[in-house]
């Protein structure tokens, strides 16, 4: 099946529907958008309007229904609706996906970001064993790689608590997943 190219007004309509939804903020990282995160996977326009796809990032995650609203709701406020979301959980969604900007606010923000979850190639690895040693988590605020992990888990499931030996700063670490 050859895929057919898109109208002028659906290729500028999903252009512009992709730049509202850099706007909407995870409620849970406010430094990061829905996009940063890469949970919004497509963007499909349909006979009755748009079809945004989003993997959450975990199947339990309670933000799931908020972000859905907001996704909803920027997008009508934008004029490009009407519009529906469609959850897409297979493959699921990995730190991977987060984007390098998204990166680099959550460093600003304070949360030092994730290392590489996937094998070169996309594979992710299977531990039947204690996991080795994890690499050193640098600090958002000073750079330095001297720290120490206080507490598995953050404010969120996905995030982890540490503290900077050097500048003696908390700090919280998201999660390769």
């Amino acid at each position: 099946m050859v895929a057919m190219p898109l109208p002028m007004a659906d290729e500028a309509r999903i252009a512009r529907a992709w730049e509202v939804l850099d706007t909407v903020l995870d409620p849970e990282v406010p430094a990061l958008s829905v996009c940063d995160l890469g949970i919004v996977r497509e963007v499909v326009p349909q006979a009755d309007g748009l079809e945004i796809v989003l993997t959450p990032t975990y199947s339990g995650c309670p933000a799931t229904e908020v972000i859905e609203r907001s996704v909803l709701d920027a997008i009508e406020a934008a004029g490009l609706g009407p519009a529906r979301v469609t959850l897409r959980r297979a493959p699921a969604w990995t730190t991977d996906w987060l984007s390098a900007d998204g990166k680099r606010k959550l460093r600003e923000h304070g949360i030092a970001p994730p290392g590489a979850a996937a094998l070169p190639g996309g594979a992710v690895p299977i531990r039947l064993v204690r996991r080795q040693a994890a690499q050193p988590v640098a600090c958002p605020h000073c750079g330095s790689a001297h720290t120490e992990r206080l507490s598995a888990f953050g404010a969120t499931a996905c995030k982890s608590l540490y503290r900077c030996l050097d500048c003696r700063e908390p700090f919280e670490h998201f999660k390769p997943i």
